[in-house]
C-alpha cells in the first residue's frame, strides 16, 4: 500500500512537472521512457535543445535537498544513452535535468545536472 501511494504521488509529480515546463515554452516528447538501462521520467524539446528530465517529488520541500544524488542520475545518464538518437537530430543539444516538487513549493528546476 505504502509502495502504491508512493508510486502515485511520483506520477502525480510527474505531471505536475510536465505541466510547468509546458507553461515555460517546453513541448513534452515522452514520459516514462523505459530503456534497458532504466527509466527516463520526461523527455521535453524547445528550441534546439532536448531536455531528459528525472522528476523528484517529496512530502516535504526540506526532503529535496538529498533526492538526488551522483547514483541515480549516472543511472538516467546511461538509459539517456540509451535512447537520445531517437528525439534528437543532428544539430540538437541534450543535456539531462532534474525538477524537484514539494507540496506548497515552487519547483526547482536543475538545468544541465549531469556532465560526465
Amino acid at each position: 500500500m505504502k509502495r502504491q501511494r508512493a508510486e502515485s504521488a511520483g506520477r502525480a509529480g510527474e505531471t505536475r512537472a510536465a505541466l510547468w515546463l509546458q507553461a515555460k515554452g517546453w513541448r513534452i516528447l515522452d514520459r516514462r521512457r523505459k530503456t534497458p538501462a532504466g527509466e527516463i521520467d520526461l523527455v521535453a524539446k524547445r528550441g534546439k535543445l532536448v531536455a531528459f528530465i528525472e522528476v523528484k517529488w517529496r512530502a516535504k520541500a526540506a526532503a529535496l535537498d538529498t533526492a538526488i544524488d551522483e547514483y541515480r542520475l549516472s543511472r538516467v545518464a546511461a538509459a539517456v544513452e540509451c535512447v537520445a538518437h531517437e528525439y534528437a537530430t543532428e544539430g540538437e543539444d541534450i543535456r539531462l535535468d532534474v525538477i524537484l516538487l514539494a507540496p506548497r513549493s515552487m519547483p526547482r528546476h536543475i538545468e544541465n545536472a549531469w556532465q560526465p
